[in-house]
């Protein structure tokens, strides 16, 4: 089993910056990459970024060049800086594990992002 915590949100303005975390605990070493997701209200949950066991990364079109995903290996925690912050960025956002031995991956409890003037 693996827990996912995630912390970090708040509200901001347009404009604004905000450092997602997640921090990690339980069977980590099966983990093969870790992302963040979000839901806003009314839509479906949405990959926003993912990084892999080598580091390989990927973002969804909309947050390329405003946002970052990395990783700490020694804390096992996974970090969203998130940049340039919209209003269309106010959301739920979820930390997410994925297990080599489990087809359903592990999720976090989220945390809201309200971006606001």
């Amino acid at each position: 089993q693996v827990q996912l915590v995630e912390s970090g949100g708040g509200l901001v303005q347009p404009g604004g910056s905000l450092r997602l975390s997640c921090a990690a605990s339980g069977s980590l070493f099966s983990i093969k990459a870790m992302g963040w997701y979000r839901q806003a209200p009314g839509k479906e949950r949405e990959l926003v970024a993912a990084i892999t066991r080598g580091d390989d990364t990927n973002y969804e079109d909309s947050v390329k060049g405003r946002f970052t995903i990395s990783r700490d290996n020694a804390k096992n925690a996974v970090y969203l800086q998130m940049n340039n912050l919209k209003p269309e960025d106010t959301a739920v956002y979820y930390c997410n594990a994925e297990d080599f031995r489990y087809a359903e991956p592990y999720w976090g409890q989220g945390t809201q992002v309200t971006v606001s003037s």
